[in-house]
């Protein structure tokens, strides 16, 4: 076999799946319309206990490229089905696929490409979030492929460490088996991870290519939710820590204990990890809370004060609080910081020595980064209020350690996209105007809801300052008697509209939209139905 020949066949793609029937066979047949490049794909049916096999055995009668391993035995993770899909490999190059999910028509090739006009023992290419039924893409760690680029060991670039998923790569059959490269077998979440840790310890030259080849689906409304997205128990974020603790502990063993990609994994988590379900834990309840702060806590006090530097600033603030405090403490203000973009809400408070610091009772978080940081780049902190039938937004800027008067409030632009994704279909621009002297400055936004359809729109802002400084950000949703409550209001094209202000989980301000006297009806219907679960007799779990 010319390995320099992307026409023949070269790609293993090793397709795993366990009690999936609906969705494996796209994620099949998405492998097999890649072209030639695949010579095989090995589907790894976890001892499922639905019509998998069945739609498995279906797929290999029709196409000679797919071969079915069936394990004996459910292995409780995603690790063991793959390690068995290398094992079974035959082709030089091996790429993973999760049932739900899709190759991107061309990414094989993309891929194969580029690992064989670099030289390269791994290629990686963009993969992208598609939520569904909205269709909503989100590229994930984008700015690692905004170009074509080979990186001849891993700590030349860090930030690969960012990049923790294994099925936007296609990896050399022969290096996976060299360097003992396998994933966690068993009940072990977030494998990813230690796998990927020990394929960049192993020093690969990796190719990178901006193409999308990878299309991760998202089914937040899914009887059974994926890993991701199933983080209601504490022992998901447990298994995360453990996970990547282990991840850390392999790179720094690697080429002699060299700490650089140990360094960037760490503050990838403060970064990502942390504020991630730092957003989530106001919702939580407080036996979940005080675990989760326990374990947290324990975990930060491995990283050393080179860690905690590396990493942007939101996570590194809260990552200090957490380290300082040692119960649940400042939820919502936790929440608003690890936001993105960040918000910093009040009290701004300072030490004896005037340092801006988290609070009165812990001066030891300080935060001097707020004096010296461009206004551009401040956690600047605005409050939204919607009034539906009036058709005002009401936004309050605060003011940051003389940061926000010193450059001088002008105006805000205010912008609603749906949440779907495209252009903002309704655009606004307000002055700010002083409220509290050195405290607050208000804008009124009037905005035309009947223009826009049903759906979920987002709310971004830009504000500009008269020293010619802009910010984007967007607004904290403000909670209150007679805030965030449904509102019909007349108008648009059907007469009348129901307006739903609520917060997201990062407590930023969204509307949802139900025009119509039917759409008005099957909100009601499903608030209805939702009031009935919760009597008594009724269900209690549902959404």
């Amino acid at each position: 076999m010319n390995r320099n020949s992307p026409q023949e066949p070269q790609i293993t793609v090793v397709v795993i799946g366990y009690d999936d029937a609906p969705h494996i066979a796209d994620a099949v047949r998405s492998a097999l319309a890649q072209g030639p490049v695949v010579g095989e794909v090995i589907a790894v049916d976890d001892c499922s206990t639905d019509d998998t096999p069945a739609v498995l055995a279906e797929l290999a009668a029709r196409d000679r490229r797919v071969r079915v391993v069936r394990r004996a035995a459910n292995s409780g993770g995603c690790g063991a089905p793959r390690n068995d899909g290398v094992d079974a490999a035959t082709m030089p190059y091996v790429m993973f696929l999760d049932s739900d999910d899709v190759l991107a028509p061309g990414g094989a090739r993309a891929l194969l490409d580029a690992a064989l006009h670099r030289g390269a023992d791994v290629a990686s290419g963009l993969c992208v979030r598609r939520e569904l039924p909205s269709g909503r893409e989100t590229p994930w760690q984008p700015e690692l492929y905004r170009k074509a680029a080979l990186v001849a060991r891993p700590e030349l670039r860090p930030r690969l460490v960012h990049d923790t998923l294994c099925v936007n790569k296609l990896y050399r059959t022969d290096f996976l088996r060299e360097h003992a490269a396998r994933f966690p077998e068993g009940r072990f979440l977030y494998e990813d991870f230690v796998f990927g840790a020990r394929v960049l310890a192993a020093a690969p030259r990796i190719a990178l290519v901006p193409d999308t080849v990878y299309v991760w689906h998202v089914r937040r409304a899914a009887a059974k939710l994926s890993i991701s997205l199933d983080r209601a128990g504490i022992e998901n974020w447990r298994a995360r820590v453990e996970a990547h603790r282990q991840a850390v502990d392999i790179l720094r063993g690697a080429r002699g204990g060299d700490k650089v990609l140990a360094r960037a994994a760490r503050a990838q988590f403060v970064d990502h990890g942390l504020r991630m379900y730092t957003r989530e834990l106001a919702a939580r309840g407080p036996e979940y809370q005080r675990e989760w702060w326990a374990l947290t806590r324990a975990y930060l006090t491995e990283f050393d004060e080179a860690d905690l530097e590396a990493a942007p600033a939101p996570g590194r603030v809260i990552a200090r609080v957490l380290l300082a405090a040692a119960e649940p403490r400042d939820l919502d203000r936790l929440k608003q910081v690890a936001a993105r973009p960040a918000r910093l809400a009040p009290p701004y408070a300072r030490a004896a020595d005037d340092t801006p610091v988290w609070s009165a009772d812990l001066p030891q978080v300080t935060l001097e980064h707020l004096l010296a940081r461009p206004l551009r780049l401040l956690p600047l902190a605005v409050d939204a209020e919607l009034r539906p039938r009036a058709g005002v937004l009401l936004l309050r800027l605060h003011e940051l350690y003389g940061r926000v008067a010193a450059a001088g409030p002008g105006v805000v632009d205010v912008e609603l996209t749906r949440r779907g994704g495209g252009r903002p279909e309704l655009r606004r621009t307000a002055a700010f105007g002083p409220e509290k002297p050195g405290e607050t400055w208000v804008a009124e936004v009037r905005l035309d809801l009947a223009a826009l359809d049903g759906d979920v729109w987002d709310l971004r802002l830009r504000l500009l300052f008269d020293d010619g400084t802009t910010r984007e950000t967007t607004a904290r949703a403000v909670a209150g008697p007679g805030l965030l409550r449904r509102a019909v209001v007349p108008g648009g094209r059907r007469g009348v509209l129901l307006v739903q202000p609520y917060a997201t989980q990062a407590g930023s301000l969204a509307v949802r939209l139900a025009p119509g006297a039917r759409g008005v009806a099957g909100v009601a219907r499903r608030r209805l139905a939702r009031i009935v679960r919760t009597l008594p007799g009724g269900r209690s779990d549902g959404p």
